[in-house]
């Protein structure tokens, strides 16, 4: 089975504190074999989170924050005007990654690109949308 790339956006990586659901078993449960893989704009989000965010905002985020240390990280440029989100479906264009978002605009964004998306269901489990190259 092929090793798939999966990119989590910053609200994924927030599910494991609101939802109490495993994202790592998860995604291995869904795709095989996953490499997990965390943007340095999601980085920077998420730090941005944890200075300014409200206090329970700002645990999860902390929490998300080490959650990420548990994945590849990959520098990335962003273009001016470019949000995480421009960035996040255009290095899964670029890379033929899966992206792991709860974020429902940004499925939709890459529904219509065709990228597989991962997101939680029922808020008990992953669920994937769209077809993963094997």
């Amino acid at each position: 089975m092929k090793l798939v790339k999966v990119i989590l956006d910053s609200n994924f990586l927030l599910v494991p504190f609101q939802f109490k659901i495993d994202i790592f078993s998860e995604l291995e449960r869904l795709l095989g074999k996953a490499e997990p893989v965390v943007l340095s704009t999601t980085i920077t989000e998420l730090e941005g989170l944890a200075r300014s965010g409200s206090s329970k905002v700002a645990k999860q985020a902390l929490a998300a924050l080490e959650l990420a240390k548990k994945c590849a990280e990959w520098y990335v440029e962003t273009f001016l005007n470019e949000s995480c989100d421009d960035v996040v479906l255009r290095f899964a264009e670029l890379e033929g990654c899966v992206v792991a978002t709860n974020d429902a605009v940004l499925r939709r964004r890459l529904r219509k690109a065709k990228v597989p998306a991962v997101y939680v269901r029922q808020r008990s489990h992953l669920e994937i949308d769209g077809q993963v190259p094997r």
